[in-house]
C-alpha cells in the first residue's frame, strides 16, 4: 500500500484543524457575548461552509487565492503559491471545517458564567487576561471537541480540495483523492482498504468527541 496519501492527509488535516482553531476560537469568543448586527453577520458567514457545496467553496477560494487574483499573485511572488499545492489543500480543508470548531467553541464559551468574567474585570484584568485566565480554562473541553471534529472533517475533505489543490499523486493526493482514483481505475481492493482506514479513523475520532462531550456535561 502507498502510504503517501495517508501521510499527506494527516499532515493536511493537522494544519487545517490548527488553522481553523486560530480563526474559529477568537471568532467564537467575539460572538459569545454579542448580539449586534455585525455579530449575526459574522456568525452567518462562519457557518456558511456548512451549507455551501464544497465545490462552490473551492471556487470562491480559487477566485480569492488563484494566480490571477492580487492575493494569489502576491503569494506566488514570495514563493508561497496555494493553488495545486498541499498548502492549498490545507486552506480548503480549514475553511470547510471552520464552522465545526467555531460552533463548538461558541457553545462552550456561552456556558461560562459571565459573573465570573465580570468579577475578574472589576479586579483590574483586561479582556484578554479574562479570556485566557477564566473563559478559556472553563471552555477548553468543548473547544477540544470542536478541534477533533474539525480534524475529522478535514481528513475526509474532497470537493473543495480537488478544485484548489488538484489530485496530483505524491503532491496533493490525499486519502479521499486516492479512493476516487482507485474506484475510477477499477482497483476495488485498494478502494476498500483506503475506505476502511478512513472509516476507522473517523469512528475513533467520534468516540473521542463523545468522551469530551461527557466530560463537559459532568463539568
Amino acid at each position: 500500500m502507498n502510504l503517501e496519501p495517508l501521510l499527506l492527509s494527516l499532515r493536511v488535516a493537522s494544519f487545517a484543524a490548527f488553522l481553523s482553531m486560530l480563526i474559529g476560537v477568537p471568532l467564537a469568543a467575539y460572538l459569545a457575548r454579542r448580539t449586534t448586527f455585525l455579530a449575526r453577520i459574522l456568525d452567518a458567514v462562519a457557518t456558511l461552509p456548512l451549507v455551501l457545496p464544497p465545490t462552490v467553496l473551492g471556487y470562491y477560494l480559487l477566485v480569492v487565492f488563484g494566480a490571477r487574483s492580487p492575493l494569489g499573485a502576491a503569494l506566488d511572488a514570495i514563493g508561497l503559491p496555494l493553488v495545486f499545492t498541499w498548502r492549498g489543500a490545507v486552506l480548503a480543508a480549514a475553511f470547510v471545517s471552520l464552522p465545526l470548531i467555531t460552533q463548538s467553541a461558541l457553545a462552550a464559551l456561552e456556558t461560562v458564567d459571565p459573573d465570573l468574567e465580570d468579577v475578574a474585570r472589576t479586579l483590574g484584568h483586561s479582556k484578554m487576561s479574562v479570556f485566557f485566565s477564566i473563559s478559556l480554562p472553563l471552555a477548553w473541553r468543548g473547544i477540544m471537541a470542536g478541534l477533533v471534529l474539525a480534524f475529522a472533517r478535514a481528513l475526509g475533505e474532497f470537493g473543495a480540495t480537488l478544485l484548489v489543490a488538484g489530485n496530483i499523486p505524491g503532491r496533493t493526493q490525499t486519502m479521499p483523492m486516492a479512493i476516487y482514483d482507485a474506484v475510477q481505475s477499477g482497483n476495488q481492493a485498494q478502494a476498500n482498504l483506503l475506505a476502511l482506514i478512513l472509516t476507522a479513523a473517523a469512528f475513533l475520532l467520534l468516540v473521542l468527541i463523545r468522551r469530551f462531550g461527557q466530560s463537559v456535561n459532568r463539568g
